[in-house]
């Protein structure tokens, strides 16, 4: 086994047993023998001296691991607010079953409990792990093409600096987004660059990730919509051949539908494999991709919010804080944990406003063969045939149907992304990894 680095490995059972001989010894006035004179590889190196840790990641490897762990935590949280977004969302304008958040949330608690609430929950964690590894990925990684095409130096860590032999200039594989920013901030409109960059590649990783949560989140919907369809058939017939005759447990159908979905549970719905293969059988791989163009839209314009957002906001308080303290040396390391959280609620909330009609589209585009399928001629819609649908049949409102509740959850979740990833990067760079 190797001890040559030092600092990161205990030294040899021999090299410290050697070490306590030397200093009785040399307590006692009796000369030590060579062998024992040898130091421990801990004992007598200077921190100048301490060689580079056991492994360090590459940028790429950074972006990926620290985007994702950031990802899957904070959609753990942000669920159930997406849950209630997507059902008012594609709820009818004709005969909408909710009046507000408030009120899906707490229909959906009555009748589905708490576990309604997480419905489609292990797809979004999937793909929060590949849009977030993918957004910062890719963000980081336009960013250092568009500082070597303009000719801005990269900074590099000081263990590639020492590897190298202390030389400057290029990109190390190892080199930290916080160090690049703080040596040569890009300006604000290569920063737009490369967030809509980013969106754009995640709106690839995104479309059918989400095609299948949205199905998983509305399939109690559609149950409730067949079981009352069913009724009221039901109902229409017998009072046509006699109203004597009406069933009583259609009528008690008709007016509840939520207590016998209740007594059902979850038994009989699609999990997300099942949905995923019967897509596929139905309209091709392509078909996983129904909705791109909104995603596209969503996530590219949204991309640019939700970057420069945060950057700004985190430039404003640097800014601020380079005036307090009377030096220029204030880097993102030096925000506190509750600026970087305000800082994250901004892009949070700038992300959704932006461009939150083409989610609403989208949404109903991914969900209207669950909900409207069984019914008689049924044709899927476009993009912009959608768009024109709802804004005809709800107007400016349902384009922006659960915005709010949207920005209630994003604010605290985008929130969330920016700390941990911010704070991951900032401890990897403590440590030199």
């Amino acid at each position: 086994m190797s001890y040559e680095v030092a600092g990161w490995l205990r030294p040899p059972p021999e090299a410290t047993r050697a070490t306590r001989q030397r200093h009785r010894h040399v307590a006692a006035g009796v000369p030590s023998r060579p062998a024992l004179l040898a130091l421990s590889p801990l004992e007598g190196a200077g921190e100048s001296e301490r060689g580079p840790p056991p492994f360090q990641l590459s940028r790429a490897s950074k972006d990926i691991a620290f985007g994702s762990i950031a990802g899957m935590v904070s959609k753990v949280f942000e669920h159930p607010f997406d849950l209630v977004k997507v059902r008012l969302q594609t709820q009818s304008a004709e005969e909408p079953m909710y009046r507000g958040a408030f009120d899906c949330f707490r229909q959906t608690y009555l009748k589905e409990g708490a576990r309604g609430l997480f419905r489609g929950l292990s797809m979004p964690i999937f793909g929060a792990t590949l849009e977030n590894a993918t957004l910062f990925f890719t963000y980081n990684f336009v960013q250092g093409q568009l500082r070597h095409a303009s000719g801005m130096s990269v900074p590099r860590s000081s263990d590639d600096q020492q590897a190298s032999g202390g030389g400057g200039g290029g990109g190390g594989a190892s080199t930290s987004s916080l160090d690049a920013d703080a040596e040569n901030p890009l300006p604000m409109s290569y920063l737009a660059v490369a967030a809509a960059a980013a969106g754009s590649a995640t709106s690839l990783v995104l479309t059918p990730v989400e095609l299948i949560k949205c199905k998983m989140q509305v399939q109690m919907v559609a149950r409730e919509l067949e079981v009352v369809a069913a009724a009221s058939a039901a109902a229409a017939s017998s009072s046509t051949a006699s109203s004597s005759l009406a069933s009583p447990s259609a009528t008690v159908s008709a007016t509840a539908p939520g207590q016998a979905l209740s007594s059902a549970s979850f038994r009989g719905l699609d999990g997300p494999v099942s949905l995923f293969m019967r897509t596929i059988r139905a309209d091709g791989l392509r078909g996983l991709w129904l909705g791109q163009t909104g995603t596209l839209l969503r996530e590219t314009g949204g991309g640019i919010a939700w970057f420069l957002g945060f950057e700004w906001a985190c430039r404003t308080l640097i800014t601020r804080k380079r005036k307090l303290w009377g030096r220029n040396g204030v880097t993102k390391k030096d925000l506190t944990s509750l600026e970087l959280i305000g800082a994250g609620a901004l892009a949070g909330i700038s992300y959704n406003v932006v461009l939150f009609p083409a989610d609403s589209v989208k949404s109903t585009m991914q969900t209207e063969q669950e909900l409207r399928g069984h019914q008689p001629g049924f044709k899927r819609s476009g993009f912009f045939q959608t768009f024109r649908h709802i804004y005809a049949t709800r107007g400016l409102r349902g384009l922006y149907a659960g915005c709010a509740v949207t920005c209630m959850r994003s604010a605290p979740s985008s929130a969330l992304i920016f700390l941990m990833y911010n704070k991951l990067e900032a401890l990897a760079d403590k440590h030199g990894i």
